[in-house]
């Protein structure tokens, strides 16, 4: 039966390959890849400072990808009704883009799977590039280290259930699990005040 060591010495074995996955993995999910990086990293499998590197650089790569590709659509494609029902669903998900567009971007970093489509969408809508780097940049300073923190809460949490590696790995999925449930409703919650500051603004 296999102990949490034999995760630790599987990851020790392939950290190239891990440091790359979580680049990657935090252009194109986030989350996820984030808090398995701090799981990781509270096992000792992982440099703290290396995996802050490659998340700092994977999110920079994303910010500047993800504007470019956006603006490149606006000029190929604006036209598009694909595009104008990406509109229409960041402007439900955010409804103060267009007036507030640094808050609304910033919040955006903190929505599970919204961060990615308003990216694109600052290109699409051609935000002031300024103004967009600096709302992603100090999202990313304070995201970071959260999601990598809630890494190290579910990692010692699931550690003190137990060290057999399949019950670590089912109680962090359970947790992961709880925290998408809540990042939800919070979300939910914060488009209802959003609807509601609009209307009685």
């Amino acid at each position: 039966m296999h102990t949490i060591r034999f995760l630790i010495h599987l990851v020790e074995h392939h950290q190239v390959l891990t440091y790359g996955l979580i680049y990657l993995g935090i252009i194109f999910e986030g989350e996820f890849f984030l808090i398995c990086a701090g799981i990781l990293t509270h096992l000792g499998a992982l440099n703290f400072y290396f995996v802050l590197y490659f998340v700092l650089l994977g999110g920079l790569s994303k910010t500047i990808i993800g504007y470019a590709l956006g603006s490149f659509l606006y000029k190929k494609f604006n036209y598009n009704k694909f595009f104008k029902y990406i509109q229409k669903r960041v402007y439900s998900l955010l409804p103060s883009f267009k007036t507030k567009p640094f808050w609304s971007i910033f919040i955006s970093k903190f929505i599970i799977g919204a961060n990615n489509l308003v990216v694109i969408f600052s290109g699409y809508e051609r935000i002031d590039y300024k103004k967009f780097l600096k709302a992603e940049i100090s999202s990313t300073i304070i995201w970071a280290p959260l999601m990598l923190s809630l890494g190290y809460f579910f990692s010692y949490t699931a550690l003190r259930v137990s060290h057999n590696v399949w019950k670590f790995l089912i109680v962090v999925l359970v947790l992961f699990t709880i925290f998408v449930i809540f990042d939800k409703l919070v979300s939910w919650l914060y488009e209802l005040f959003e609807e509601f500051y609009d209307e009685n603004s």
